[in-house]
C-alpha cells in the first residue's frame, strides 16, 4: 500500500488536490476583501456557488499544470532521476505561485476597483510606464495580502512533498509501460474535459459568462471565477479592444447614438406577455411567403406553411437580417440589442459589464422571466448569457426529462423541438403574468434529423435543412393548437426570429451577401392588435427597441437597434461582421475593414471592388464620376477614406470619392463602431456614463 501511495499518479493527485485547497483559500481572501460589494451569501446559493467554483478551479488548475501533468506521468525511467524531480518541483512551485497565488490575490484588489476579474486585457494594458510603480504601491497598501501570498506559497512548497521519493509498484517491463501509458492517456482525456467544462457533444468550452449559471448576481459570479482561467481563456481576444476615433464627441452623437429616449407609442400593448422564439437556422428561403419567387413553379410551396400563415396575419418583417452567422451572436442581438463584430460579444470578458437588457428591464417592471432551451444545462453558452441578461429561470433538457422521461432526446443536441415546445407551454401555463420568455429551438441543426415517427409525413426538401424546418413548423402548429385557447395566450406578443441563415443553402442569392443574412422574422398577436407587412430593412438588434415601444416603456434605455414603429428619425439599416464590417440600407451596401472602404454597391451599380484602393490607372475621381452626379461635399465620414486615395491635383473641384448616400451610411457605421468599442472599454451598456 505504501508503494502505491508513493507512486507517481498518487503523488500527482496529492499535489493537484493541494492546488484546490490553495484556490479555496484565495477565494476566501477574495470574499473577505470584497464582502461589502458581494454582500452576504444566502444558504440556498452556497451549493450552486461551490459547484461553480469547482468547475472553474478545475479549469484553472489544468490550464496552469497541463505540462506538469504530462511530465509527471511520462512512462520513462528518466523521471526517477533527481534532476528530473527537481525540475518538476520548480515548475510546480514557480508557475502556481504566479498563476494561482499571485493572480488570485491580485484579483481581490483589482475587483474592488473595477468589479471584474483580471483577464488578458490587463496583460496588454500592463505595458504602461507606470505599471510597475502602481503594482508596488498596491502591494504596499495591501501588505497583509502579500503576507497571505507568502503563506500560501510556503504551503505549496511544504505540501509538495519534495523529500518523498516516488516508488513505482510495477517493475520495468511491458507491464510498466502499458499501465503508465494508459494512465497518461486517461490523464490527457480528463485534462481536456476539465478545461472544456465537460465532454458531451453539446458542451462548448466554458467562458467567463458561464459563472452566471451558478450565481444570482454578477458580483457572486466573479467570486466563483478563478485564475489563471480568466487570463488564459481570454488570451485570444488580443487584450483590450482599441477604440477607433472617427469623430469627436459632438459629431459622434450627431451621426449615431445607442441611447433611446422614448416618448410615444404608435401601437399600445402595455402589460402584455412576451414570448420570443429564436429559431435555429430558419433562413428566409424556407418560407414561400418571404420568397414566393423560389416556389412559383414548384409543387412544394415552401417548408413553413404554418409560420407563413402567421406572417400573413401578423406583423411581418419581409427584409429581416441577422447580425451574425452564429447562434451565440444572435442571443445578445435579440435580447440585448447588442451586435457582435470581431468576436462574439458573449465570449468577451467585457460582456459581464453593466447592462440593462430586455429581460432585466421587464423584470424590473414586474415581469416573470424564463429561458427555455432543450440542450443540457450550461451547454453552448445560451443559459449563461440568458442569466446575465436578466432571465430568472433557466429550463433545459434536465427539467424536461425530470417530468417526461428521457425518451425524447434527439441523440445529439437535446430534446426534439416538438415535445420541448409542449413542455414550454406547460411551464407558461403556470407562470404568473405578465411574463417574458424566450425559447431557442435545436432540431434544425446538423445532423438535420427529425423524429422517425413523423419523418415520412414531412417534405424531403432540396437541402438537408428543409425537412427539419418543416418539422419545426409543425411543432409550432401543434403548440398553437394546444395552447391557443389559454387566457395568457391571447394576451401574449409572440416574436419569431431566426438566429442565422442555415449552412445548408439552396437559392443562389442565399450564398452571397446580403442574402446569406436574410432570415425569418415577424411579430404575431393573437387578437390582431398588430398586423401588416414591413418592407423596411430590419435587423435582429431592432427587436428589443420595438418591443419596448409596444409595451410603452418610457424610461431611457441603451440599444444599438431602433424602434421600427416609433423612431422615424433613425433610418432603417443593418450591420454585421464576417471578415470585415458590412452595412446596408435602401441606397447602398458597403464593406469596411476599419480603415477604408473595401467594397461599395449602390442600388443600381457597383462603385468599386475596393474604393480605398483604385485599380492601376484608374483614379478615385473617375470611379466616383461613374456612380454619382450630385453633391460636392462628402462630409467627415469619407475624409478618413479619401486621404488614402490619390487625387488628380489639376482638378479644381474634385468630385466625391463616395456618393453622398454611401457617405451617410459609412458615417453611421463608423459612429456605431466607435460607440461599440467605447462601451466595451468602459464595460458599460447602460444610458449612465
Amino acid at each position: 500500500m505504501k508503494r502505491w501511495l508513493r507512486s507517481h499518479p498518487a503523488l500527482l493527485v496529492r499535489r493537484l488536490a493541494l492546488l484546490y485547497v490553495v484556490l479555496a483559500l484565495c477565494r476566501a481572501v477574495f470574499y473577505l476583501y470584497n464582502r461589502t460589494l458581494i454582500g452576504p451569501i444566502p444558504g440556498a446559493e452556497l451549493g450552486p456557488l461551490l459547484r461553480g467554483a469547482l468547475l472553474f478551479d478545475t479549469a484553472s488548475v489544468l490550464y496552469a499544470n497541463a505540462p506538469f501533468i504530462l511530465l509527471a506521468l511520462l512512462p520513462i525511467p528518466l523521471r526517477e532521476r533527481r534532476w528530473y524531480r527537481a525540475m518538476l518541483f520548480w515548475y510546480y512551485t514557480a508557475v502556481n505561485a504566479v498563476l494561482v497565488v499571485a493572480l488570485n490575490l491580485a484579483d481581490a484588489v483589482y475587483f474592488h476597483y473595477t468589479q471584474k476579474r483580471f483577464t488578458a486585457e490587463e496583460l496588454f494594458f500592463a505595458d504602461n510606464d507606470n505599471s510597475l510603480a502602481l503594482a508596488l504601491r498596491f502591494a504596499a497598501e495591501n501588505w497583509y495580502l502579500v503576507l497571505a501570498g507568502i503563506g500560501l506559497i510556503v504551503l505549496l512548497v511544504k505540501g509538495y512533498g519534495r523529500r518523498i521519493r516516488p516508488e513505482s509498484p510495477l517493475r520495468p517491463g511491458w507491464g510498466y509501460y502499458l499501465v503508465n501509458t494508459a494512465l497518461l492517456l486517461l490523464a490527457a482525456l480528463l485534462t481536456v474535459a476539465g478545461i472544456r467544462g465537460g465532454m458531451t457533444r453539446a458542451t462548448r468550452p466554458i467562458t467567463l459568462s458561464n459563472a452566471t449559471l451558478y450565481a444570482s448576481t454578477g458580483e457572486r459570479a466573479n467570486l466563483i471565477l478563478s485564475n489563471p482561467f480568466c487570463v488564459l481563456r481570454t488570451a485570444g481576444s488580443g487584450g483590450a479592444p482599441a477604440v477607433p476615433r472617427y469623430f469627436d464627441s459632438e459629431e459622434l452623437v450627431r451621426r449615431y447614438t445607442p441611447v433611446h429616449r422614448p416618448d410615444s407609442s404608435a401601437v399600445r400593448l402595455a402589460g402584455r406577455n412576451v414570448v420570443i422564439f429564436i429559431m435555429e437556422s430558419m433562413s428566409a428561403e424556407q418560407s414561400a411567403h418571404l420568397r414566393p419567387d423560389l416556389y412559383e413553379n414548384l409543387p412544394v410551396k415552401g417548408f413553413t406553411p404554418f409560420l407563413d400563415s402567421l406572417m400573413r396575419t401578423g406583423f411581418c418583417f419581409t427584409r429581416m437580417y441577422a447580425n451574425g452567422m452564429r447562434s451565440i451572436q444572435a442571443m445578445p442581438a435579440i435580447l440585448g440589442s447588442i451586435p457582435s463584430f470581431r468576436q462574439p460579444f458573449v465570449l468577451m470578458p467585457q460582456s459581464l459589464g453593466r447592462s440593462r437588457q430586455l429581460p432585466r428591464i421587464l423584470a424590473d417592471k414586474g415581469y416573470s422571466t424564463a429561458f427555455f432551451c432543450g440542450s443540457e444545462r450550461g451547454s453552448m453558452g445560451f443559459g449563461a448569457y440568458a442569466r446575465s441578461a436578466g432571465m430568472e429561470r433557466l429550463l433545459s433538457r434536465e427539467d424536461y426529462e425530470a417530468r417526461h422521461g428521457k425518451g425524447d432526446f434527439d441523440g445529439f443536441w437535446g430534446i426534439w423541438d416538438g415535445p420541448f415546445l409542449q413542455f414550454a407551454g406547460e411551464e407558461l401555463d403556470a407562470m404568473p403574468e405578465p411574463f417574458f420568455a424566450s425559447l431557442f429551438t435545436l432540431s434544425a441543426h446538423h445532423p438535420f434529423g427529425v423524429p422517425d415517427a413523423i419523418r415520412d409525413s414531412l417534405p424531403e426538401g432540396f437541402t438537408k435543412i428543409q425537412r427539419p424546418a418543416a418539422y419545426d413548423d409543425l411543432a409550432f402548429r401543434r403548440f398553437f393548437e394546444r395552447f391557443g385557447d389559454r387566457e395568457w395566450f391571447r394576451r401574449t406578443i409572440f416574436v419569431f426570429v431566426a438566429d442565422h441563415v442555415s449552412s445548408e443553402k439552396w437559392a443562389p442569392e442565399t450564398r452571397t451577401f446580403p442574402g446569406n443574412y436574410h432570415i425569418v422574422g415577424f411579430i404575431y398577436t393573437p387578437d390582431g392588435a398588430l398586423r401588416g407587412q414591413c418592407p423596411q430593412i430590419v435587423q435582429q438588434i431592432d427587436l428589443m427597441p420595438t418591443l419596448l415601444g409596444l409595451l410603452e416603456v418610457r424610461e431611457p434605455y441603451f440599444a444599438y437597434g431602433r424602434d421600427v414603429l416609433n423612431e422615424p428619425d433613425r433610418a432603417p439599416w443593418a450591420v454585421m461582421y464576417d471578415t470585415e464590417y458590412r452595412a446596408m440600407d435602401d441606397r447602398a451596401i458597403l464593406s469596411f475593414d476599419g480603415e477604408r472602404l473595401t467594397g461599395l454597391t449602390m442600388r443600381g451599380g457597383v462603385v468599386s471592388p475596393s474604393v480605398g484602393d483604385p485599380a492601376p490607372g484608374e483614379d478615385a475621381d473617375r470611379i466616383a464620376a461613374q456612380n454619382t452626379d450630385a453633391a460636392a461635399d462628402t462630409g467627415t465620414a469619407t475624409a478618413a477614406v479619401r486621404k488614402r486615395i490619390p487625387e488628380t491635383p489639376a482638378t479644381p473641384a474634385t468630385p466625391p470619392a463616395v456618393p453622398p448616400a454611401a457617405d451617410s451610411l459609412l458615417g453611421r457605421l463608423q459612429a456605431l463602431i466607435q460607440h461599440y468599442y467605447g462601451h466595451i472599454e468602459q464595460k458599460n451598456y447602460t444610458v449612465e456614463e
